[in-house]
């Protein structure tokens, strides 16, 4: 669940990624001035994020399972306006993790 005190929306993805994902190392960029004028950009942004992260709870998980996984995690975000993330998900170990 995402804490809307927090003061962005990136840090919000960043805090529920991390109650999810306890052990997760979490990188949050915000990407949505590359997006200005796309479907679902909005004037003052926080709409389209990056994200990387690498995490013990996607050993044994496929791509699709990662993706639904932080999906989950981020849907009250999806609710209002997150509109896209590029996902980079790794587990330990995997090339890139490190």
């Amino acid at each position: 669940m995402t804490d809307p005190s927090l003061p962005n929306r990136a840090e919000r993805i960043r805090g529920a990624l991390l109650a999810a994902f306890p052990a997760a190392v979490v990188d949050v960029v915000d990407d949505s001035h590359r997006h200005a004028g796309h479907t679902g950009a909005r004037p003052e942004g926080e709409t389209h994020y990056s994200v990387r992260m690498v995490s013990p709870a996607f050993g044994g998980l496929d791509r699709l399972s990662r993706s639904r996984a932080v999906h989950a995690a981020l849907g009250a975000e999806f609710g209002t306006g997150l509109h896209a993330l590029s996902l980079r998900l790794l587990a330990p170990g995997e090339a890139g993790a490190d």
